[in-house]
């Protein structure tokens, strides 16, 4: 169980603070049951009630700083998901968001940023699934990552960007 303060992820709705654990005084509710009050990172009026034991989404502890580092140091290394099938390609995004594990994330941010460059290459437009999918993985991986490292989320991705590049010269 959770601690009240601390951030955890919570589906894809992204990082969420834990503000209260208790019982519910609502309507179809089951009074004997626990549950999260949970505050959505960056929207201050949003509010989530989830039982405590809900089986049917993702609840899970925010990445540790080092596990952040670890897997931005690893990015390289994680592979892309590559779906010929334009049909099944956004059912496998969704089930790969769905997974709500960063690793993840990052697969479908790497494949969706190189298809983006190939299409454009070919003076071709990025589709709106792609777009979407995209905007999605990397609301959940930056605001995770915005947490774990203790920086704005807005920054985030020029720390990623920084950190492979620093990578690839050691590397050289």
């Amino acid at each position: 169980m959770f601690k009240e303060g601390e951030y955890i992820v919570y589906g894809t709705t992204g990082v969420c603070q834990v503000m209260d654990i208790g019982k519910m005084d609502l309507s179809g509710a089951a009074k004997d049951r626990l549950y999260y009050t949970l505050i959505p990172v960056g929207e201050k009026d949003g509010r989530i009630y989830t039982p405590v034991d809900n089986q049917k989404v993702v609840i899970r502890s925010v990445l540790t700083r080092e596990q952040a580092e670890n897997l931005i140091n690893g990015m390289k290394g994680i592979e892309t998901i590559w779906v010929a099938d334009e049909k099944r390609r956004e059912q496998t995004y969704k089930e790969v968001l769905y997974r709500c594990d960063c690793r993840e994330w990052v697969k479908i941010i790497k494949t969706l940023y190189l298809r983006k460059k190939s299409r454009l290459a070919e003076g071709k437009k990025v589709t709106a699934v792609d777009e979407k999918y995209l905007k999605i993985a990397e609301a959940n991986l930056y605001g995770e990552l915005a947490i774990a490292l203790e920086m704005k989320k807005d920054e985030v991705e020029s720390y990623i960007f920084k950190r492979i590049s620093e990578q690839e010269l050691a590397e050289a």
